[in-house]
This record gives C-alpha cells, sequence and structure tokens, in this order.
C-alpha cells in the first residue's frame, strides 16, 4: 500500500482510538515501544500495488558504508557535517539523557554534530514526516510496509553479515538486506510488585491463567494494592502490549504469529488447555470481570502508575521489559519491581518473546556524507553507549556488556512469514480492523468495557473476531490450511 494511504487510514484509526480511550493523554505515547511484527508493523498496511518496482536493496548505502565495515574510534575521525535524529523518548530529551549521550559520542566523534528531537505522537507524526521527507537523517521506523523500506532507508547490511553483529538483524528486512537496528530489545511479561505479591501470600509466581486470576485476587484480599492495573486511558497499552502476547507465547509455536495465524480458520476458539489467544484475552476479561482492577479503569494515569507500583499500590501491569527502569527510578523501592513471564503455560514450559523496541532507520535521500555519519552514531550507539543496559532493556549488540536477566522461561522469536506472504498479515489486519501487533487497541479496550458493563461476553467477542477474520481471508484471498 502507498504510504499516503496508510496515513490517511492511520488518522482515522487514531481518531477513533482516541474517543474509545475517553479522553485517555497521549504523554504515555512518548514512552511507548514499537508495535513490532515480523511482517512490518503497519496498522493498516496492505501488500504494495502490482505495478510497483521491486525495491532495489542489492547495494549498500549510497555512500558506500556498511555497519560491518566501520571500525568504531578509527574510520570517519575526520568526518565534520551535522545529522538529525529523531525519536519518541522525549523524557530522555528532558532529563538530559540525549545530550549526554551526544556529548560522549563528540569525544570520539568531535566533527559530527549530532541534533536530536523528541516527538510525542510519534506514531503519527513520525509517518507524517516520512511522507514529507521532513525529518532529518536517523529515525526510528514507524510502521510501514517491508516492500518501502528500500523507498525510505539505506540498509546496513545483508541480514546474514548482520545477524552475527546484533540480535533481531531479519525483524525490517526485506530482499535479504537489514534496514533496520534496534536501540533496544523487549522481551514480553508482567512487571509486578515483589512485596504486594508476598504480603498477600503469593509464594509462587503463577503459570497459567487460573493461577494468575487466584493470585491477582489474594491481592485484593490480604492487601490495599491494585491487583491488576489496566492503563486502559492511555491506549496504547492495550492492543500494544496485549497483542504482543499472541504467537509463542501462547502456543509455544514460533511459525504461528507471522505463518500460521493468516490462515487458521478459528484463531480465537477454546484450547481448552489455558493456551492460545482465547486464554490471552480471557485473562483480561476475567479480570475486569471479577473486579481486580482499578475502580475506574476510564481515569487510569500513565505517568502515575509508575510510582504507584514502586510504592506497592499495584501488583502488577502488563509491559513489555522496556518499562523496568522506569518503574524501578519511580520511587524508593526499587528492588520490589520483579518482572515475570506471562503466565500461560505450554506443554509443561512457559516462553516469552523478544525483539527490538524501535529500530533506526537511516535516511535515503540524504547525503553521503551524513548517511556515514549516520551509520557511525548508531553503531556507536549500539555498541559503545550503554543505553540499552540503560534502559533495562534485552540486549540488541552481540558483543556490548547487559545486565538483563529473564530467569525461568525460554525465550522464543515469532520467526518471519513466509516468502511471498510478507504483506499477508498486514492485510488481514486492514480488512480485518483488528489490527493486531499494529496499534489496534480499541479491540483490547472493548475487552474491559464489556467484562466491566457486561454488554458483551467474551465468547461474544470471540466470536465477532473470528467472523471478521473469516471475511478478512475470503476478501484478501488467504487460503484457510489450519
Amino acid at each position: 500500500m502507498k504510504l499516503k494511504k496508510v496515513l490517511a487510514l492511520t488518522l482515522a484509526a487514531a481518531m477513533t482510538f482516541s474517543l474509545a480511550a475517553c479522553g485517555g493523554s497521549d504523554e504515555g505515547a512518548a514512552e511507548a515501544p514499537a508495535t513490532t511484527q515480523e511482517t512490518g508493523g503497519s496498522e493498516e498496511a496492505q501488500a504494495p500495488e502490482a505495478e510497483e518496482a521491486e525495491p532495489e536493496a542489492e547495494a549498500p548505502a549510497a555512500a558506500g558504508v556498511t555497519y560491518a565495515s566501520i571500525n568504531l574510534g578509527e574510520d570517519y575521525k575526520d568526518l565534520t557535517t551535522t545529522i538529525k535524529f529523531i525519536h519518541h523518548k522525549t523524557d530522555r530529551e528532558e532529563d538530559g539523557t540525549m545530550a549526554s549521550l551526544v556529548s560522549k559520542f563528540n569525544e570520539v566523534y568531535p566533527n559530527i554534530t549530532v541534533e536530536t528531537e523528541g516527538i510525542t505522537d510519534y506514531q503519527e507524526d513520525s509517518l507524517l514526516r516520512l511522507s514529507t521527507g521532513d525529518w532529518g537523517d536517523i529515525m526510528f521506523i514507524p510502521a510501514i510496509d517491508k516492500a518501502e523500506l528500500s523507498t525510505y532507508f539505506i540498509p546496513y547490511g545483508t541480514v546474514s553479515e548482520m545477524s552475527g553483529l546484533v540480535n533481531f538483524a531479519d525483524e525490517w528486512m526485506y530482499d535479504d538486506m537489514c534496514y533496520g537496528v534496534g536501540y533496544m530489545g523487549n522481551a514480553q511479561g508482567l512487571l509486578y510488585n515483589k512485596k504486594v505479591f508476598a504480603d498477600a501470600g503469593v509464594t509462587q509466581l503463577p503459570k497459567t491463567p487460573d493461577e494468575f486470576i487466584a493470585a491477582l485476587q489474594a491481592i485484593k484480599d490480604n492487601t490495599d494494592a491494585i491487583p491488576l492495573y489496566t492503563n486502559y486511558a492511555a491506549g496504547w497499552t492495550m492492543g500494544g502490549q496485549w497483542d504482543a502476547f499472541l504467537g509463542g507465547i501462547t502456543t509455544g509455536d514460533e511459525t504461528w504469529m507471522n505463518q500460521k495465524f493468516v490462515h487458521t480458520a478459528e484463531p480465537f476458539k477454546d484450547n481448552g488447555d489455558g493456551t492460545g489467544a482465547y486464554a490471552l484475552y480471557k485473562i483480561l476479561y476475567d479480570a475486569v470481570e471479577q473486579g481486580l482492577i482499578e475502580d475506574d479503569y476510564t481515569t487510569t494515569d500513565w505517568e502515575g502508575c509508575k510510582p504507584m507500583i514502586n510504592n506497592g499500590e499495584i501488583g502488577c501491569m502488563v509491559l513489555g521489559s522496556w518499562a523496568i527502569a522506569q518503574m524501578k527510578a519511580a520511587g524508593d523501592n526499587p528492588d520490589d519491581i520483579g518482572y515475570m513471564p506471562f503466565p500461560i503455560t505450554v506443554g509443561g514450559k512457559q516462553y516469552a518473546t523478544a525483539g527490538p523496541d524501535y529500530s533506526f532507520g537511516i535516511n535515503a535521500n540524504a547525503s553521503e556524507d551524513n548517511q556515514a555519519a549516520a551509520m557511525v552514531f548508531v553503531k556507536w550507539l549500539v555498541e559503545e553507549s550503554g543505553w540499552c543496559d540503560f534502559e533495562g532493556g534485552y540486549p540488541i549488540s552481540k558483543t556490548a556488556p547487559t545486565s538483563f536477566v529473564f530467569d525461568g522461561v525460554e525465550i522464543v522469536r515469532n520467526i518471519p512469514a513466509l516468502e511471498g506472504e510478507e504483506d499477508y498479515l498486514n492485510e488481514m489486519n486492514a480488512e480485518s480492523e483488528l489490527s493486531f501487533n499494529a496499534g489496534g487497541d480499541a479491540k483490547v479496550q472493548r475487552i474491559v468495557e464489556a467484562a466491566a458493563t457486561g454488554a458483551e461476553t467474551y465468547d461474544d467477542i470471540m466470536a465477532d473476531w473470528t467472523a471478521a477474520w473469516n471475511a478478512a481471508q475470503e476478501e484478501c484471498g488467504v487460503e484457510v490450511l489450519y
């Protein structure tokens, strides 16, 4: 799909979602991770139109530079230019982290001036800027079709070459070229307050949906804490976080999300064993229906929840590991903040997926000097700056030191779509209007609303999703195989 069509649909969706969120602030979106997926993560993306030329990705950057070819601290020391980096980390602009990173970079590369700009509503504004070309030299890649990658960005090198240097080199892959490198990794699980769980008498972390609901009930019965804080009003904390558990975590199958999901007749059916998509979203429905969330979900406060969980006013929240550092820094009890695997067990094992948060993209239309300087700066951020570890992220670099620990869980990947089917999920998301892992916040907010009001049963919602999915399969010509 052309970018302008993605923009139109994204803007329309954003208006709908803001209404559903009952006026929720956009402030939290500045710190929300990207809702990445192996098919490109576009909210309403479709396959490129037939007349589009195939992207030319055989050559590296126009400047002739690749990520692997750069020897940090040695190459490009005489390069003098100014580059601009736009990003969503407004908090790191405000607290001086970005300025500090640039200052440290300039100790090694004093002739490369780096300007940075944090954007609050990044998901929307980055797409608008991309369409105009007015954004600078480095950006966090927004939700676009993978077929459009070579139009806007230069490759870092081949995926096989980059895979030896960084994790998740295939996240923004097209034609076997790597167009994006993550700034930090993000594992999927739940943030929880260790003291709250202990005070509630929960001595072992829950491993199944039933055990998790029982733990929430114990928190409600034995403490003053909110068992599960939904963060409903923020919007992005709904689809952006709950959808992330689809695939390997809930099925144990790394091929389910990007290869089987689109071909499945009933992906939302009850498996009867506490696994799969049905069990995933039912946890949220049951928690709301049984009064195990905040008193008024429409008034949740993203910024306010950080000190609340730090101080023991919240038991747990569904957020990626990117949030660990923020919750630890929000009060005087950083050691009380823990991270647990999602409470679904498949064949006796718990799983977690890990992938990059936003990924650095370098402007294909920048000058050769700026492309080279941008490549140097990205490599320095990934390998030398320590930014990923500072944020508490799952490691991106395969050489940089890390303090990330996530015990008791098997890390899996939702592996990419089959060749020729890269855009199937984008097409299905757009046609069904469910937008899994692509900004589909409204559908998850619907679960909260239905459970709180009794307006719909959970099975009613799943039946509706199934009907929309089946209609999309027919409309998009996607064969049903499972």
